[in-house]
């Protein structure tokens, strides 16, 4: 079966009201394909979810850029999953490279939050990826793989799972792993998960690519074999991010 094209544009910790409204207006004016060809998700700051949800285009759907890793509580500072759920959220993100940097999350912590929030009905972006100095002892497939397993781990039904491999070092570095190192790990990712989930998930699982992509290299990593979208940075909150959309044409001639 044909995995649908999914782009997911994380607009991290940016923005304020006039520019968010300004954003919006630029994507629901965006000629794009249609919903058959491709899945567009953006993920706005907490604070803004409620007005993107209510302005944005109704074949874009949105996204929270993390949520709580159970029930919610006496838990100062935290967004739950139920939360999200309640304001008809749909998406999360989770395991981003950034918070397991900066914030400390581990690999058992993430898989907890990713199972946890399936549970409650969302849909999870999972990102997985490698720091510069573990692509250089070349043990990037060791992380990968280990990162991978603290999610299949708890997870049975891979429906509603996104896999993003960001390699950490191309994170808003300019740097772009090459189309031909975003194949190389989205192939031995997907072999993974055939060896190790099933050959059906492994199939039907989308594993999107995130990393520096812009509007002048997505073509050529949407004409890899078994890169099924990308994860945006930067570029998702300007007008690129349409053509950057675009790229599931590439997918569709292919």
């Amino acid at each position: 079966m044909g995995r649908k094209f999914f782009v997911g544009g994380n607009w991290k910790c940016n923005g304020t009201s006039d520019e968010i409204k300004k954003i919006i207006s630029t994507l629901n004016a965006g000629q794009v394909p249609s919903q058959d060809v491709v899945e567009v998700v953006v993920s706005p700051p907490f604070v803004f979810l409620p007005l993107v949800k209510n302005e944005l285009r109704p074949d874009f759907h949105v996204a929270a850029q993390n949520c709580w890793v159970k029930k919610g509580g006496a838990f100062t500072g935290e967004v739950s999953a139920e939360m999200l759920v309640n304001l008809s959220i749909p998406w999360v993100i989770l395991g981003h490279s950034e918070r397991r940097a900066l914030l400390g999350e581990s690999n058992e912590f993430v898989g907890d939050k990713v199972a946890y929030a399936l549970s409650q009905g969302l849909k999870v972006i999972a990102c997985v990826g490698e720091t510069l100095e573990q692509r250089e002892s070349g043990s990037t497939m060791d992380v990968v793989a280990a990162q991978t397993k603290a999610i299949a781990d708890l997870v049975k039904d891979w429906t509603n799972v996104v896999i993003a491999y960001e390699p950490v070092w191309a994170i808003g570095t300019g740097k772009v792993a090459t189309p031909a190192q975003a194949q190389e790990v989205h192939a031995e990712l997907r072999k993974w998960l055939q060896a190790n989930v099933s050959a059906e998930v492994a199939a039907s699982t989308r594993i999107i690519y995130g990393g520096s992509v812009s509007g002048a290299n997505c073509k050529e990593l949407a004409g890899q074999p078994d890169v099924d979208g990308f994860l945006v940075g930067g570029a998702s909150l300007k007008p690129e991010f349409i053509d950057i959309i675009k790229a599931a044409e590439v997918k569709k001639s292919a």
